[in-house]
């Protein structure tokens, strides 16, 4: 097999021997002052890096080269996203599963575990208390299972989160992680009005994604890798990748989830709007420890560094599977997205499971609520923003990469984070948080360049105390 970016051959765009000599080549220059200076100054003029280029940034232990890389990931990061830090949480409908993966509890085999698959009475309970509790963004999660969870399932459930409204609260955007499927399934998620569709990888290295997923359809492994090129067929140009960190070495994923994106821009003109970056965790019956390539936090937070200076157009993600520790560490380094307040079960935030009947996927460990969360974030001067505005203005694909790329998107998302904080704040916070958060915005509005613009956000700022909803520029 040749590498080839543009290929649409899942052995072709994430070429193993490519990755394999990019590895090597990034060994053999990681003390290589004066080519790691030149890939620094080149990552300053805010275009990106390549996948080889990124690995050699990775595997430099040069004290000194590791301040500069860290001191360049943040202010990209603040250069493309400012303060502004988006809320989200999952909501999995179903734990049926027909796939043997073996670092998940819901694999076939798994004969413990009960089952569960909420129904649309029962999704209407759980999306009324998460809106009870502030979010406008969940991200819909659900085992592969053609009898029990079918795509019809997955766009009923679409419909139903869309339609409810319960007080202030309406769930405005619902981004999708389900199995790979066909170029027709994913049109009817695009017609479904979905935000992004994101699907991880787990493993790019071919012989151990494999093995990691011995039966069911998900061991095609050139079927999962080439979904997003299917996705992209159907209309849905937002798409989100990831890897799960510890399965394989962690220089090979990074190298391919890079050679992944390098592929969309490639193939589409698009790369990915989001990258997650989980670590692998304790669940049901998974021992995390039994996988022998894991990583510390040092390690994950120049990962996470490195990402953002290699893709700075490209959203970030981190869920509650870490610890609060950790999220502060890396939301300096380039997260711009996290869950809060999460749950990994089936539902379970109507009505917490018992301990004797646990569904969830992975064990959680950043279990604050989401108000404590908003209130954190607040402290460390970041705006937790509920904002859905790009994907509701059209504001998807080449279109938001455009303004991203040339920092324009500016104009709009902090303003609208603004008023969508004063939403929360107005709707659901807490006293202490509410204090906070008003001061805040006071602080922030003043930084809205445009004077035009921040007259109708104070305007609008002033409207949502008397009741008024939903704005956006």
């Amino acid at each position: 097999m040749v590498y080839d970016p543009k290929s649409k051959k899942a052995e072709e765009f994430i070429n193993h021997q490519e990755i394999l000599e990019t590895l090597e080549y990034a060994q053999k220059n990681k003390h290589n002052v004066e080519l790691i200076d030149s890939i620094i100054n080149k990552a300053k003029a805010r275009k990106g890096l390549s996948y080889r280029e990124a690995a050699v940034l990775l595997d430099c232990d040069i004290k000194e080269k590791n301040e500069e890389i860290y001191a360049l990931a943040e202010q990209i990061k603040k250069d493309f996203y400012g303060n502004r830090i988006v809320m989200f949480a999952p909501l999995y409908l179903s734990n049926y599963c027909v796939n043997g993966c073996v670092y998940c509890p819901y694999h076939a085999q798994n004969k413990v575990i009960r089952r569960k698959k909420l129904t649309q009475e029962e999704i209407e309970k759980e999306v009324i208390a998460l809106q009870d509790m502030g979010h406008k963004r969940l991200a819909l999660e659900a085992g592969e299972d053609p009898v029990n969870n079918p795509i019809e399932y997955i766009l009923e459930s679409i419909k139903t989160i869309y339609s409810i409204k319960h007080k202030n609260g309406a769930i405005r955007r619902v981004n999708v992680n389900i199995a790979a499927t066909t170029v027709e399934n994913y049109k009817k998620l695009k017609d479904a009005g979905i935000g992004t569709y994101i699907l991880f990888q787990e493993t790019y290295h071919k012989e151990s994604y494999e093995k990691l997923h011995p039966t069911g359809p998900k061991h095609n492994y050139a079927y999962h890798t080439e979904a997003m090129d299917r996705a992209m067929e159907a209309g849905i140009d937002d798409v989100g990748l990831g890897v799960l960190f510890g399965l394989e070495l962690y220089r090979y994923e990074f190298a391919g989830l890079l050679m992944h994106a390098e592929h969309l821009e490639a193939a589409f003109g698009v790369g990915p709007h989001t990258i997650s970056v989980p670590r692998i965790r304790h669940a049901d019956d998974i021992d995390a420890s039994s996988f022998d390539n894991g990583i510390d936090d040092d390690v994950f937070a120049k990962i996470v560094a490195c990402i953002r200076i290699a893709v700075p157009y490209t959203g970030m993600i981190i869920s509650t599977r870490e610890s609060q520790q950790c999220r502060e560490r890396v939301l300096h380094l380039g997260i711009s997205q996290i869950s809060g307040g999460s749950k990994t079960s089936v539902g379970g935030y109507a009505v917490p499971e018992p301990e004797y009947d646990k569904s969830e996927q992975f064990d959680v460990s950043d279990t604050r609520t989401l108000d404590e969360i908003v209130k954190w974030l607040m402290e460390m001067g970041y705006i937790p923003s509920f904002c859905t505005a790009c994907y509701r203005e059209g504001r998807t694909g080449d279109r938001f990469m455009s303004l991203c790329k040339s920092g324009q998107i500016i104009n709009c998302c902090h303003p609208n984070a603004l008023m969508t904080l004063k939403e929360y704040l107005t709707d659901y916070a807490s006293p202490e948080t509410k204090e906070l958060g008003l001061k805040l915005i006071e602080k922030e509005i003043e930084k809205v360049k445009s004077q035009k613009v921040k007259i109708i956000a104070i305007n609008h700022l002033k409207e949502i105390e008397d009741g008024k909803r939903d704005f956006r520029f």
